[in-house]
Parts: structure tokens; C-alpha cells; sequence
């Protein structure tokens, strides 16, 4: 097909823009970034050609272009029914500089490789479908579908100012087909169906502040610890289904962040900060789990005497997509097409823009890319074959033989 020869021959154009996608630093301010306004500007000189283009920027004065952008684009096909690809534009902070090996913010291209922070999260997917729709217009060919491209700001920090907004805006049609390119394997053979329910809890652990050789009995290090274990064990006790889609197959509670208390050794604290994420599997409803945690909470404050307050920090939950939605067949076919294999089907515990499409209703919806699961890490990379093979894909996606 003439489009995936067009596609071969953007490789190069590729590597350069997704090398000059790295070096422009689009972190959230929660992160101490300054937002994605410099990424959208780039990307929207990629964009002459398609049929419709329109932003949508969120206003954040936190950030010194005082906006959050949001980015659509369309190559219409035959029927205005639409498959989207949505990816983020944003990226998570380098962590620690030393522990890598080129510098995070600029693209290196090495064995096959291009390396970066944001390379395969998410800027792989952002290269890979731009170039579809592009090798589309350039092959003068209609698609059945018209193909749409969304690149939200703010993924990484809670979605309020990408996905959350975009859905608020009519774009789209409960008919339409949605693929969240943010999650894959390394050869691509697994599409993304069910997301875990997120529950992040604050637990806030009030004691008694004295001197350590003096102890008031009320130590908010200990009632939290005791408070904390307690619910950790009843939890995996209580909610102990198993559901195979997932990995691991069951729901998962870990404590995790704890504030500094006190700032020397000898004195107790009266105050105990600490943070739990649960990532609940579909079989079970947050509210449900949420009660329960209530419940002990009572317990544990009643016994000593003293406040245990919870703040949610996150909750997002969303129900499955089903097995033989039509976007997941669309993908298992044209990979099978292209690859030679029928890829089968998972659930994650992380969390992407497609749990907040099948949330809104929006039941058409699959998250998948080729990917080594790299994100976040330090020597981030993506492989530039996955760039091109994905692009193949997506570029062949709206078209239907025969039609």
C-alpha cells in the first residue's frame, strides 16, 4: 500500500522531530516545569496539510505562557465517524542527572535507539501518529474513517488541564474510536483493555509532641505505623479476588510517601503524615473499598484517643472495554496484517487517557503501542523500528478493504 512506502521514507524526518521534541522541557509546574506551551507551538508547524486544526488552551497561571495547550487535528475520510489517537505532550522530570548516561534533555541517537527523557513516554506515540496522518495526505488516499489526532497537555499530573478539559468540549462522538498509544510490549502483541482502579489516600495521624525520655503515650510515628500496618493487612485480606487480565492479577495496597515529622531524634512526634496507593482491580467498586477504610480509620481513632483524618488524593476509576469492542478487533487485524501475529489482550494497573474516554461512556476505546516499557526510568529510550512499525499501523487503521 502506497501509504507505508511514504511512511519509510519519513524515517529520517522522524528521528530529527522527535530528537527536537525531547529538547524542549514540557513539565508540569507540580514538577517545577513551565508547561507544554513551547511543545504545541513546535508540533503546530507540522500541521499544514490536514483538514482541520484547532487548539484548545486551558488558562494556568502558574506558567509563564499562562496557558496549557491541547491540540486537535483531522484527516477527513469518507465518513466523519473518527478513529483519535491521543497522546501527551508533557513529560515527568529528569530524577536524578547522574544516574544517566546522555544528557536527559537531548535527543541521542545510538544503536538503533534514540535516547531522552519523554522518548518512548510519550513522545514516541506523538512521532508515530503524527506521521501516519501525515504519509495519509501525502499518498492522496481517503480513508473510510477520518482519522483524528489529540495531544493533551497535563498527563502526568492529574489531567485536569488535558484530557479532562478536552472531554468537556463536545469533540467527540460516543460512534467514534479511540486509541491511547501509552502503554505497550515490546513487540506489540498485547492491546490494553482495562485500566485498575487508582485510590490514593493522605492519612493525617494526630499524637501528643513530647520529649522522648518523657512519653505522653501518644506517639503519632507509632499510631501510624500501627494504624498503617493494620490496614495494609486487612485490605489484601478483605479484597483478595483475582482477575487474570491484569499483572499482577490481583488488587494491590502499599504505603508509600511519609512526611518529616520532627527534626531531631529525642522529641516525639504529634503529627504523622503518610500515603497509601491502591490500585484496585474492576471486580470490586472504590466506593466499597473506601468504606472499609472508614471503618478501620473509626476503629484506630477510637482506641486511641486521638484524630486520624483521610484526604483522597486521587480516585479515578473507569470499567473495562469490552473483548470485541470494534477498535480492539480494527487492531488485532491490521497488526496481524502487518506483523503476522494476532496480538491478545491485557489490563494495566498504571493509568492513561483511556480510562477517562471509557469512563465518559466512550466504550471503543484500546491503549496500545511497541514499546520497552522504559518510562519514567533514567536512560529512557525508544527504539526507532517501533516509531516507523507503529506508524504503519495507525496509518492503516482508518482504511477498510473494499470500501
Amino acid at each position: 500500500m502506497k501509504v507505508l512506502d511514504v511512511i519509510e521514507d519519513f524515517r529520517d524526518d522522524m528521528v530529527k522531530t522527535l530528537c527536537d521534541l525531547i529538547e524542549i522541557k514540557a513539565i508540569a509546574p507540580e514538577f517545577g516545569g513551565d508547561g507544554e506551551f513551547k511543545k504545541a507551538e513546535y508540533l503546530m508547524k507540522y500541521l499544514d496539510g490536514f483538514d482541520v486544526v484547532e487548539r484548545y488552551d486551558v488558562k494556568d497561571e502558574r506558567v509563564s505562557d499562562g496557558v496549557r495547550p491541547n491540540i486537535v487535528a483531522k484527516v477527513k475520510g469518507a465518513l466523519e465517524k473518527t478513529i483519535w489517537i491521543v497522546a501527551h505532550l508533557d513529560v515527568v522530570p529528569e530524577g536524578d542527572e547522574r544516574l544517566w548516561e546522555t544528557p536527559p534533555f537531548k535527543g541521542v541517537v545510538r544503536d538503533g535507539k534514540i535516547f531522552g527523557r519523554g522518548a518512548e513516554d510519550n513522545g514516541q506515540s506523538i512521532v508515530s501518529s503524527l506521521y501516519a496522518a501525515k504519509a495519509i495526505i501525502e499518498s492522496g488516499l481517503t480513508p473510510k474513517y477520518t482519522l483524528g489526532l489529540v495531544y493533551v497537555a497535563d498527563e502526568e499530573a492529574g489531567s485536569n488541564y488535558g484530557i479532562k478539559h478536552m472531554l468537556k468540549q463536545k469533540i467527540f462522538d460516543k460512534e467514534d474510536m479511540f486509541v491511547i498509544p501509552d502503554i505497550g510490549t515490546p513487540k506489540g502483541d498485547m492491546i490494553e483493555i482495562a485500566e485498575k482502579s487508582i485510590l490514593w489516600l493522605k492519612f493525617v495521624v494526630h499524637g501528643r509532641q513530647s520529649h522522648a525520655s518523657m512519653p505522653s503515650g501518644l506517639n503519632a510515628n507509632r499510631r501510624a505505623m500501627e494504624f498503617l500496618l493494620d490496614l495494609d493487612k486487612k485490605l489484601h485480606s478483605k479484597f483478595n479476588a483475582r482477575n487474570n487480565l491484569f499483572v499482577p492479577p490481583y488488587s494491590t495496597f502499599e504505603p508509600t510517601k511519609r512526611e518529616k515529622n520532627v527534626d531531631n531524634i529525642n522529641t516525639i512526634p504529634g503529627l504523622d503524615i503518610s500515603y497509601m496507593d491502591c490500585r484496585i482491580i474492576p471486580d470490586y467498586d472504590v466506593e466499597e473499598v473506601l468504606d472499609y477504610i472508614e471503618d478501620i480509620r473509626s476503629f484506630h481513632q477510637m482506641k486511641g484517643n486521638s484524630k486520624i483524618e483521610i484526604e483522597i488524593v486521587q480516585k479515578v476509576s473507569s470499567p473495562p472495554t469490552p473483548e470485541n469492542a470494534v477498535i480492539v478487533e480494527k487492531l488485532k487485524s491490521t497488526i496481524e496484517e502487518l506483523r503476522g501475529f494476532r496480538p491478545g489482550v491485557f489490563g494495566i494497573g498504571g493509568n492513561t487517557c483511556a480510562s477517562f474516554f471509557r469512563k465518559s461512556g466512550f466504550t471503543e476505546t484500546a491503549a496500545w503501542c511497541t514499546a520497552d516499557g522504559v518510562a519514567h526510568q533514567a536512560n529512557e529510550y525508544c527504539v526507532i523500528d517501533n516509531i516507523v512499525e507503529d506508524a504503519k499501523v495507525f496509518s492503516i487503521l482508518p482504511f477498510e478493504p473494499r470500501y
